[in-house]
């Protein structure tokens, strides 16, 4: 059999609070490596406490890519990420260095690393329809409409994820396909890399949540309730009819902290609310990481040798 000669790749993975950043910037030290975010929150501008987007200090230790693309009001998908870090990757090579793929958006990944299926573009005019259809009979009559047409996708998708529910109906609307089918086909074509990919999970479900609850009060005292202020100040923000729909405020945190600057309960309430919001995504997170087969699980509070020597054993190969 052939050696496998395609240039090499480091993705670090895990849930959010798992410690990806302060990795990927020592692997990118170690390796003369430059970082590559594989998150779907960093790409915005303006979203930098409450996303946990690398700050100055972090940015000065490594190169980082892909970070503040789009602002606010914009939208961004999976495939101009493909195509976007499918560039920035190529370059990181041609100049002799290592990418370091680091991030906590499943979707992205697969789409960088397995190629994405040919869908069509969003239509503008047609999601407005399908959001007016669902204010009038609701995003729970639109999921049984998916389900009729498409059961597949609407068996993965909860009747209360009006984002997922509307693409899939917009999707089979415009091309007469369902998405299951479409994505089932390959598009986009996966990353020409051969990819370690190392998973960041403590094995304590609980000392995460503990993660997860240290880092949501460090933003508050940073000033994240601030930082919503000014994105709604943002006359571009002031003139979207439905701010919570865009993807920037959908982001784990945002969308909480923009119900209660809306007059929407108590600051503690505030604060418990993003906390389980965050958990929860670290718990979507962690079962789409149980998908990764081929990926190598690391406590990084107890396995920091047991990471050094995969890296190690990857490089040497």
């Amino acid at each position: 059999m052939a050696a496998d000669r395609r240039p090499l790749a480091i993705a670090v993975m895990g849930p959010t609070a798992s410690g990806k950043t302060a990795t990927a910037i020592a692997l990118a030290k170690q390796l003369n490596g430059e970082i590559v975010s594989v998150d779907s929150a960093l790409v915005y501008r303006g979203l930098d406490i409450g996303s946990a987007k690398p700050d100055a200090a972090e940015r000065a230790q490594a190169p980082h890519h892909l970070l503040d693309l789009r602002d606010p009001w914009q939208t961004y998908s999976a495939a101009e990420f493909a195509a976007d870090a499918g560039r920035v990757v190529a370059d990181i090579v041609a100049r002799g260095r290592m990418p370091i793929l680091a991030g906590g958006t499943g979707l992205y990944f697969r789409a960088l690393l397995e190629g994405l299926s040919p869908m069509p573009e969003a239509d503008p005019g047609l999601r407005e329809a399908l959001a007016a259809e669902a204010a009038e009979r609701g995003w729970a009559a639109l999921h049984n409409d998916l389900a009729a047409v498409d059961p597949a996708a609407a068996a993965r998708i909860h009747a209360t994820d009006p984002q997922r529910i509307q693409r899939a109906l917009e999707v089979y609307r415009l091309t007469g396909t369902p998405i299951t089918e479409l994505q089932r086909q390959r598009g986009v074509a996966p990353l020409p890399v051969r990819t370690l990919k190392l998973i960041l999970a403590p094995r304590e479900r609980a000392l995460l949540h503990q993660r997860i609850e240290a880092r949501f009060d460090a933003m508050l005292a940073q000033g994240f309730l601030d930082e919503v202020r000014a994105l709604r100040a943002l006359p571009q923000m002031a003139a979207v009819a439905a701010p919570l729909d865009l993807p920037a405020v959908r982001a784990v945190g945002y969308r909480q902290a923009w119900e209660f600057l809306d007059g929407q309960g108590t600051a503690a309430g505030f604060r418990d609310k993003g906390i389980f919001a965050t958990r929860q995504l670290a718990k979507r997170q962690l079962t789409w990481l149980r998908g990764e087969l081929d990926a190598r699980w690391f406590d990084p509070h107890i396995d920091q040798q047991r990471l050094a020597d995969a890296v190690a054993t990857f490089v040497a190969r």
